[in-house]
């Protein structure tokens, strides 16, 4: 069975990625395999393509590209090397865990903010940041 060939351009349009961020990618080391060339020309295949997709997902999780560079390295390393990944993705997955952690916290604040918004608005209470505006005094007439 013959392996699909993708052009430069047809990656970058199934992955969304631009040609210049695929090329920064092969530059900087952060594709599993060497990208292979025919004629010249850059050619991926699928494994490529979900290569792709793993280092976008990284990327969108916050992982810096020097950690999914070593991740590259390690896998290009082989099999030997499956301990050193398993520990640098656990360490990216609880890094994630605290930023949803926190994240949690900041919707809990703003959903109360919100509730408490809505609730003025219904009621037609005064703005609860605002200081209560003093009692209205009656000017006393000047002395003659």
């Amino acid at each position: 069975m013959a392996r699909t060939l993708l052009t430069i351009g047809q990656v970058a349009e199934r992955t969304g990625l631009s040609v210049h961020t695929l090329r920064f990618y092969e530059k900087e080391g952060l594709f599993a395999t060497p990208v292979r060339r025919v004629r010249g020309n850059r050619v991926y295949g699928e494994g490529d393509l979900a290569w792709l997709h793993l280092c976008t997902r990284l990327r969108a999780s916050g992982m810096p590209l020097p950690a999914i560079r070593e991740y590259a390295a390690l896998v290009r390393e082989g099999p030997t090397t499956l301990h050193a990944r398993l520990a640098l993705l656990k360490t990216h997955q609880q890094r994630i865990a605290a930023q949803i952690e926190e994240l949690s916290s900041c919707s809990a604040l703003i959903s109360r903010k919100v509730a408490l918004y809505e609730q003025q608005l219904a009621t037609g209470g005064n703005d609860p940041l605002l200081p209560s505006p003093p009692p209205h005094q009656e000017n006393p007439s000047p002395s003659e």
